[in-house]
């Protein structure tokens, strides 16, 4: 069984390349008090360049998450179709909020401690 935390440590380090202390922050907020989609729907809302890049970053970790992986529909160019069959599994979405908010939380510390861009 591999280690989530050690996972969410590899996908805070890879948002804080793609993107600023400031946006992760802002993510962090919606994801905790709005949930999953408003979080994909923030990010596509921020635009092509940083948004995109961590809602794809985010995509692609919870894609290669096993416990997760399951849950999501058959893989499309539509996240939001996606989050609606995680959707039907309570757990599976609990587990996937708990994973990004923790790759997001690292990422913060990532861009404190390299100089956010």
């Amino acid at each position: 069984m591999e280690n989530l935390d050690l996972r969410c440590a590899a996908l805070g380090k890879q948002l804080a390349d793609k993107a600023n202390e400031k946006l992760l922050t802002d993510a962090l907020a919606v994801l905790e008090e709005q949930g999953v989609y408003a979080f994909f729907l923030y990010l596509k809302a921020r635009g092509k360049d940083e948004g995109a890049r961590v809602s794809e970053a985010c995509r692609d970790f919870l894609k290669k998450t096993p416990q997760v992986q399951p849950l999501l529909a058959q893989p499309t160019n539509d996240v939001f179709l996606e989050l609606q069959t995680l959707a039907a599994d309570l757990d599976g979405l609990l587990l996937a909020r708990d994973l990004l908010r923790q790759g997001l939380v690292y990422g913060r510390y990532h861009a404190k401690a390299g100089g956010s861009r």
